[in-house]
């Protein structure tokens, strides 16, 4: 029976951690940015505005997920993730084939500076409000993507908590390396850090999804294993096949 449990914990644990990394990642770019540009001060209100308000947002949500039937709750949830994670999984593709360019966080925060500067105009108080505002909504954003993929592992099999302590790992552990050396974590491989994840997410939803239908998988959540197998095989095929027409074009 242990050995059931964590073979579900660990995948929960696992892919809200990775999920919740990238996510992190992209949100601290933009709100370092804001904070180069105008000080800690600004950035982090804005920042701190949004934790609040997902806060909010998980403590009205969570309680009503425990009157959703489970095999809906299962099914909706199974479709949604299995569309998030083939979207993330998509891109990754088409990066590691060559045909769209790679993230690049350093880029991404100059742009963000960039933008900034432009936005304020040189008046101080206008800036200020604008990097405040510029972080509120990075953090809002990428942190309803967080707030979407732990609930969407975590509900319908009791898993939340394990999913919750996977993303709030990732983001303590993002915030402390970004405050810890003020730049940002361009080095971090994210390109497959997001294939990774869109592997993850669509076994989960794969999986939640044959649930919510009444199917019983053979070992149960061991299941998620040849799943996840199977995407990651795919994915990488797919990357292959599409990166030799472009290596004949550069020839």
């Amino acid at each position: 029976m242990e050995t059931l449990a964590w073979s579900a914990a660990a995948p929960a644990i696992g892919s809200a951690f990775l999920a919740s990394l990238v996510e992190a990642v992209e949100a601290f770019t933009i709100v370092l940015a804001a904070a180069t540009l105008q000080g800690w001060r600004p950035a982090a209100l804005g920042a701190g505005t949004a934790l609040a308000v997902l806060a909010v947002l998980i403590a009205v949500l969570g309680p009503l997920l425990a009157h959703v039937p489970l095999h809906l709750l299962q099914l909706v949830i199974g479709v949604l993730l299995l569309l998030f994670g083939a979207g993330w999984l998509r891109k990754a593709i088409l990066r590691a084939a060559g045909i769209i360019p790679l993230h690049d966080e350093a880029a991404i925060f100059a742009s963000e500076t960039a933008q900034l500067t432009m936005a304020g105009s040189g008046r101080r108080a206008s800036l200020a409000w604008i990097a405040g505002l510029t972080a509120f909504k990075a953090v809002l954003l990428e942190g309803l993507e967080v707030v979407f993929i732990v609930i969407a592992i975590g509900a319908g099999h009791g898993l939340l908590w394990p999913a919750g302590l996977g993303a709030a790992a990732a983001c303590l552990i993002i915030l402390a390396l970004g405050i810890a050396i003020h730049t940002p974590l361009a080095k971090m491989p994210e390109n497959a850090l997001k294939f990774g994840v869109g592997v993850m997410l669509s076994a989960f939803g794969v999986f939640w999804t044959g649930e919510g239908l009444g199917i019983a998988w053979p070992g149960q959540d061991l299941a998620l294993v040849p799943f996840a197998l199977l995407f990651l095989s795919v994915g990488l095929a797919a990357a292959s096949l599409l990166r030799r027409p472009l290596a004949e074009v550069a020839q």
